[in-house]
């Protein structure tokens, strides 16, 4: 976004304003002509004077609001530094098909639009999907869990999506097997299996997953899990390989996607365990087992693809170029997705694309590039010496230059709760339109930034130039890769190896933008700041990028109350007071987040219950860390680069007379 849209007020105060303020002051600051100066209305002349001065003021704080913050505009934009733009949330959609449709299977094209209801009362919010996705009429019937000895149905478990459950037992030994029936509707006329790309969407449960760490710098390296499963299915005698043709899951320990090929006529029915009905089974067994500890599931569901808060617009014609240096052409919808936008310009001899690039100063006069303000949708050329000039085309003098793709979207009102994408823009055939819906909430959309967190980026851009040496560089890079709001850089820790010194290591915890009471970035998230330090970090430096370790935090206080104050409102202040002092971004002393690894002292928490008016004394207050009650009066400290969080604490409130 143009910082010139942006400049913020010092002084908002009007005419109107003063004149009303200087009215309720006349008594106090004027006391010797209390007797006399009893008329305050327009015709006194004392207010006349009063008038021309408020008028004054008006002018002058206009102008002294302007100056100081255009300066510091203009620096900003002579440094090239301009507002980051929103950022589009992201869901998981699934797309049922109906019982009695007659084929065994519904492609649900990419770029699918599905819209939710906005929070804030606007238009519908669009979700696009991000891929094809293949939606089989057959549903998830039932699913099983295989311990090696005995079958434990988890269907229920599995559909209300609440506690989790584990998919190979409690212990997760060898030929342990997660088993998944699928059957048709009793008035299908479907008998048959297709040969098909069956997509298992996994989550993980939260509260299972270990401190995630992604190691930087290696991103052609595979992955491994830590079991080895093989994925087979019944063919009516016996199991049979099934083709795996990727595990985003690494062997159901993250969260992702399972995309298997089934074979042609190979799935037969049968009765297997605790099911007592026919169903068509495929199995995930585990071949070898070296789990760490046993995964636990949320959820497993078919037909279900990612999708994005965007819209694609096509074919969008700009304008046609007049061969001038530095044009501007401005697309009719904004703000513009990260990397979603295909320029291309026909000189003459056909449409040629373009390439977009931060900005001229690498260009030379014969590269196609062109720079893009994604916020406004502003599209410009270079002047002939840095970047190419588009040349006038006299046989297509309006429209040589198209917008042939782009998406727009984004901002934090696209993290809609859970069960809210549930609305078709276009019906898909076969698709049952009533069922559609985002099992879990939408996250990672992010409001574009704003000047004051600018003003913080100026010094820290100038300072790391785009290359990650110091913690502070680490911190301010990983802040810029995705939608992070804070990170924290530990220079020789090894999320391996905790509390051993390791040379040449960097482990930089985020945390991401969210309305939650402990914000967790998402593998994807940590993956894109793990890319994106990777290009600017030293040669020498191994670097992870770790999800925070939170510590909950919870309040035992009792409190007296002054006799006119309102119980009630006593006690909600003191707890909305103690929520926001522990909360990870908007906590601490400062307002501007609790400290990593920073120690709870006793005597802050008992001056921020006093910070809340009618507050008489305290009588007691507790400090539970993790749950586990601390002595009275002492200061606790938490684990080296934690977090604290709260969800709630036990505020007690009574009278001075009631004891």
């Amino acid at each position: 976004m143009s910082l010139n849209n942006a400049i913020p007020q010092i002084d908002d105060r009007r005419y109107d304003n003063l004149l009303a303020e200087v009215r309720t002051r006349i008594a106090r600051y004027t006391p010797e002509w209390k007797p006399v100066w009893t008329d305050v209305n327009d015709s006194d002349p004392g207010i006349t004077i009063v008038q021309v001065f408020a008028w004054l003021t008006e002018m002058l704080t206009y102008r002294m609001s302007k100056v100081p913050e255009l300066n510091y505009v203009k620096f900003l934009q002579l440094l090239g530094i301009e507002l980051n733009p929103a950022e589009a949330a992201q869901a998981e959609i699934t797309f049922p098909v109906k019982p009695d449709h007659a084929e065994p299977f519904v492609i649900v094209p990419a770029r699918t639009q599905v819209t939710a209801e906005a929070p804030d009362g606007g238009p519908p919010l669009v979700f696009e999907t991000e891929r094809a996705l293949t939606s089989l009429t057959a549903s998830l019937a039932s699913i099983q869990a295989f311990d090696g000895y005995t079958f434990t149905d988890v269907t229920r478990d599995n559909h209300e999506a609440t506690q989790g459950f584990q998919p190979f037992g409690s212990l997760a030994n060898d030929d342990s097997a997660l088993l998944l029936g699928f059957a048709y509707e009793e008035t299908s006329l479907l008998v048959e299996f297709p040969q098909v790309e069956v997509n298992l969407t996994v989550w993980v449960l939260p509260d299972s997953v270990p401190a995630a760490s992604f190691q930087c710098g290696f991103p052609d390296t595979p992955s491994y899990g830590p079991a080895r499963i093989r994925w087979e299915f019944w063919n009516g005698a016996q199991w049979q390989s099934l083709s795996l043709l990727k595990d985003e899951t690494r062997a159901l320990t993250r969260t992702g996607h399972v995309y298997l090929k089934t074979p042609a006529k190979g799935l037969q029915r049968a009765v297997i365990g605790a099911e007592k009905q026919p169903r068509y089974w495929i199995r995930g067994r585990v071949e070898r087992s070296q789990y760490e500890r046993p995964p636990m599931l949320l959820a497993i569901r078919t037909n279900t693809v990612a999708a994005r808060q965007a819209e694609t617009i096509g074919d969008e014609v700009l304008g046609g170029s007049n061969g001038r240096r530095d044009q501007v052409f401005r697309l009719a919808n904004a703000p513009v997705l990260r990397d979603t936008l295909r320029l291309e310009v026909d000189e003459g001899s056909g449409y040629e694309v373009w390439t977009r690039v931060d900005d001229f100063f690498g260009s030379s006069p014969m590269d196609h590039h062109y720079a893009l303000d994604r916020t406004t949708g502003e599209v410009r050329f270079g002047d002939g010496r840095h970047g190419g000039i588009p040349v006038a085309n006299a046989s297509n003098p309006d429209a040589n230059v198209v917008a042939r793709e782009y998406r727009v979207g984004g901002g934090k009102r696209g993290n809609v709760p859970a069960k809210v994408i549930k609305t078709l823009t276009t019906s898909v055939t076969g698709v049952d339109d009533n069922l559609v819906a985002n099992l879990l909430a939408a996250d990672s959309g992010r409001d574009e930034e704003t000047l004051d967190e600018a003003k913080l980026r100026a010094p820290r851009s100038i300072k790391s130039r785009c290359r990650a040496v110091t913690a502070e560089d680490f911190e301010y890079l990983a802040m810029q890769a995705a939608t992070i709001k804070r990170a924290k850089a530990l220079p020789l820790f090894h999320p391996d190896f905790p509390g051993v010194k390791v040379p040449g290591v960097v482990t930089v915890i985020v945390v991401p933008d969210g309305d939650a009471p402990n914000p967790t970035p998402s593998d994807g998230t940590l993956r894109t700041v793990c890319a994106y330090l990777d290009q600017r970090r030293l040669l020498t430096t191994e670097l992870y990028v770790i999800k925070p370790t939170y510590q909950q935090v919870e309040i035992r206080v009792e409190v007296i109350v002054n006799d006119n104050a309102d119980l009630a409102e006593v006690k909600e202040g003191i707890e909305r007071a103690l929520l926001v002092y522990f909360h990870p971004l908007k906590g601490g002393d400062d307002g501007q987040g609790w400290p990593f690894g920073g120690t709870i002292f006793f005597s802050r928490v008992n001056q921020r219950a006093f910070t809340v008016i009618g507050v008489q004394s305290i009588t007691r207050l507790v400090i539970l860390l993790d749950g586990e009650e601390l002595p009275d009066c002492t200061d606790v400290p938490i684990t080296e680069g934690a977090l604290v969080y709260s969800t709630q604490h036990d505020v007690q409130v009574q009278y001075s007379f009631d004891e």
